[in-house]
């Protein structure tokens, strides 16, 4: 679909939103966007190109900062123009390094002032995005000129007199227009953000710049997310930023590499609102609530948050028991050798047994354990474990994330491969279907992680036709 069938209308008590002009039904690509502005996360420095954010075990690193990394030199070249400036500055403060969020604000910088062209500012400009100034706290707005002048001290090597530029680049206006509210995130693996690709929660907990330690924002961005939904970067796409939330939204945002792609998940009327979620629907009402109004200054009206939808089962179990579970996972961070993974996995192990016949794994933090489980037996090699703590997520996958959902067709995918290596080939194929069935409207049948479930799938019944 072109983005002429899409249009800005105003949007009762929320704004601007975005509507299709025609019939939509569940599977179709509703817009396609580059990024007015991106850059991959800290975590994921030095292990995937910072132009087509795909994975590479060898990458070629730019010889002058010594930061940037990339494929090959036709992805080195492309990434040129957004790399030049920024490359001087990223030089000029090492061995420090910019948060994730002044490195992108840079970037949104340096492209104002080239003033090119962005194709995702079609519907909506970075100039139309909101502020939401007046409803920041006096504390939030400290923490947003704490960035500011951080970003200041990043740029210097560039732009020494902040003072001559232009007066729609004010650095401070900049953090409000791509920062909502600052919040206290919190993570477990990669794999933690648990819903299609939404408003980006942006860490500075490891501040390198010295200047705004613990202060960390959530930005009128999006994550970044490889096919599997692990989060590898930060983009602004202008035109998105219309989409509203619900906790049941009628649309999800997929990426292949930077390119955004939003596509329908049900049958969308003419005139229909297009929404996303914006954060995890996993958790309870009440949590949801308070995330969105910390973050986004608004509570939910959707039918799951009036009903209270799924609070009671989210929680099931002993109190004290799931609240030593939640502690535990949110006190992982990003595992990158075989030790930590190793620890990881003694800790989920322990907690899992200590805590059989006390939590169901419907518990929305059992289910995080068995996930975390499963993600340090895969990265240290124990297929058989793994499938075991996959299956146990399957029925609550299914509990919670109902209908077409991408999140569902991944984790099938991940648990109908290790079925495949472990010589289960009638419920592999059984899974990767279900998964097929999911992804097709998720993703489409052109997206990479499409075409490698395709593959799966057909190895497998391959294997089943010569038994």
């Amino acid at each position: 679909m072109e983005t002429a069938a899409l249009e800005k209308f105003p949007s009762p008590g929320k704004g601007s939103g975005l509507r299709c002009l025609r019939r939509v039904r569940p599977g179709e690509l509703l817009y396609r966007a580059e990024p007015f502005a991106y850059v991959v996360t800290k975590e994921q420095l030095g292990g995937i190109c910072e132009r087509c954010l795909r994975r590479k075990e060898h990458l070629h690193r730019c010889s002058q900062c010594k930061v940037a990394k990339y494929c090959g030199k036709s992805c080195q070249k492309e990434a040129w123009q957004d790399h030049k400036q920024e490359c001087k500055c990223l030089k000029s403060i090492e061995p420090n390094f910019p948060p994730d969020s002044v490195r992108l604000a840079g970037r949104i910088v340096f492209k104002l002032l080239r003033r090119s062209a962005c194709l995702s500012e079609k519907l909506y400009s970075f100039s139309d995005l909101q502020s939401n100034t007046e409803k920041l706290s006096e504390e939030m707005k400290e923490g947003l000129r704490h960035l500011a002048q951080t970003l200041q001290l990043y740029l210097k090597a560039e732009i020494q007199d902040a003072s001559q530029l232009p007066p729609a680049i004010d650095f401070f206006q900049i953090f409000t227009k791509a920062a909502k509210v600052p919040v206290q995130g919190g993570g477990t693996t990669e794999r933690d953000h648990r819903d299609a690709p939404g408003k980006r929660e942006s860490s500075n907990d490891e501040d390198d710049m010295r200047t705004n330690a613990g202060f960390q924002v959530t930005c009128n961005c999006f994550a970044i997310s490889n096919g599997e939904m692990q989060d590898v970067g930060v983009g602004l796409y202008p035109s998105m930023s219309l989409l509203n939330h619900s906790c049941d939204p009628n649309c999800v945002i997929i990426f292949e590499g930077y390119q955004l792609l939003l596509r329908s998940v049900r049958e969308i009327q003419i005139g229909e609102e297009l929404t996303i979620s914006y954060i995890e629907s996993l958790v309870p009402t009440s949590e949801r609530q308070k995330h969105l109004m910390r973050q986004y200054c608004f509570e939910c009206d959707c039918l799951l948050c009036r009903n209270q939808d799924k609070d009671t089962e989210k929680l099931a179990g002993e109190e004290h028991a799931w609240k030593e579970v939640r502690d535990a996972v949110n006190g992982v961070r990003y595992p990158k050798s075989k030790e930590e993974w190793e620890q990881v996995l003694a800790t989920c192990q322990s907690l899992l047994s200590s805590n059989a016949g006390r939590l169901p794994d419907t518990n929305i933090y059992q289910l995080k354990m068995l996930d975390c489980a499963m993600d340090a037996c895969i990265n240290l090699g124990s297929w058989e474990e793994a499938l075991n703590y996959g299956s146990r997520t399957l029925g609550p996958y299914r509990l919670y994330y109902p209908g077409f959902h991408p999140l569902r067709a991944v984790q099938l995918m991940r648990v109908g491969k290790l079925q495949y290596s472990q010589d289960m080939f009638p419920q592999a194929l059984e899974t990767l279907k279900q998964a097929y069935n999911i992804m097709k409207v998720t993703h489409g049948a052109d997206h990479s992680l499409m075409q490698a479930l395709m593959e799966l799938k057909e190895q497998c019944e391959t294997v089943m036709r010569v038994q």
